[in-house]
């Protein structure tokens, strides 16, 4: 079997994931009611859905920013942010690792490091990956939602207790991953954990492994100011884009289940399972939230005006795309940093 011919199958897969799970997530909801729950919100609120997101994507830009520079790449904060509003354009269309790699083509071509790029992308995401398990973990030890719905002592004892460990085993393995005299154990053992694995999820673990390889003589302010910077952006500009889009659909819950909500969804969007999220965001949405006495209709609504943010960056990168064309017809140069 042809590369192609697996590439189209995975993305067949996909979309019937993606169908799959959004016909389940509306077979729950009551369509009258959902009509309803959309005539009632409160749509001002949607503008700071979209605010929040633009600031996630800025920041992630001046992270990036500083990670390229660390490998000797010049690239301004306003080339990383259309760059990433581009790749969300993409995104509606093309799977994430597709996606992302629309991302490092610009970059590439803006840089001339294409390697380089690839490894400060990567570093990137695995941190920003990492910062938000932890803020996921550290939520559902503090809201611990097992409490609410089972009073017994014994099972809502035993979530908060099984997430703490996970995150102790999380940050001591990250720490030693990046640490210039045991990262390369670790790294080994991580390697040889990924041998169970199916051949094409071997060889992507063993690329990112590979790339963290490269910034473990960075020191640990550096990577401290990575990780803090990502933990701002994914725990405060997170939080306020997931209660505004709370706000908008009527949607309460207390403000530390949003936490943790924002973070296992971003995590889960992470997995190549479906088509720019979908699917994924709504059922665990009204699955979730359920357990919190919100209507089903309202959690529905929640996940949509959520996904309107990756369709109002999309737009954003729109108008990158024509700005970058405009400008390289009028300069007669080559189109950079845009598409060919």
């Amino acid at each position: 079997m042809s590369i192609r011919t697996r590439q189209i199958i995975k993305l067949i897969l996909r979309m019937l994931v993606t169908v799959l799970l959004l016909v389940w997530a509306f077979s729950q909801v009551d369509l009258g009611q959902f009509r309803r729950t959309v005539q009632t919100a409160r749509w001002q609120y949607l503008l700071g859905v979209w605010a929040t997101t633009a600031a996630f994507f800025w920041v992630q830009s001046v992270v990036l920013q500083l990670i390229l520079k660390k490998q000797d790449c010049r690239v301004g904060v306003n080339t990383l942010f259309g760059a990433s509003s581009v790749t969300a354009l993409y995104s509606l269309f093309l799977p994430g690792f597709l996606s992302s790699g629309v991302k490092w083509y610009i970059l590439k071509r803006h840089t001339g490091k294409g390697s380089n790029v690839l490894s400060s992308m990567l570093y990137n995401q695995v941190v920003l990956m990492v910062v938000m398990m932890v803020i996921g973990l550290a939520g559902l030890i503090f809201t611990n939602p097992a409490q609410a719905a089972s009073p017994a002592a014994q099972q809502s004892r035993f979530l908060p207790l099984t997430c703490g460990v996970i995150l102790v085993v999380l940050v001591l393995v990250s720490v030693l991953a990046v640490n210039d005299r045991t990262g390369g154990t670790v790294v080994r053992l991580l390697a040889a954990a990924l041998k169970p694995l199916p051949q094409a999820a071997r060889e992507k673990g063993r690329t990112i492994l590979a790339q963290i390889e490269t910034f473990q003589t960075a020191g640990w302010r550096f990577h401290m100011t990575i990780a803090l910077i990502n933990a701002a952006d994914g725990f405060l500009v997170g939080f306020l884009m997931y209660l505004s889009a709370a706000m908008a659909a009527h949607v309460i819950v207390p403000p530390g289940v949003l936490i943790w909500l924002c973070a296992m969804i971003y995590v889960l969007g992470r997995l190549p399972i479906s088509i720019a999220n979908l699917g994924v965001r709504e059922a665990t949405l009204v699955t979730l939230l359920a357990g919190y006495g919100v209507e089903e209709s309202a959690a529905l609504l929640m996940s949509m005006i959520l996904f309107s943010s990756l369709i109002f960056m999309a737009a954003v990168g729109v108008s990158y795309q024509l700005y970058w064309a405009i400008r390289s017809k009028h300069s007669g140069l080559p189109q950079e940093p845009g598409l060919s």
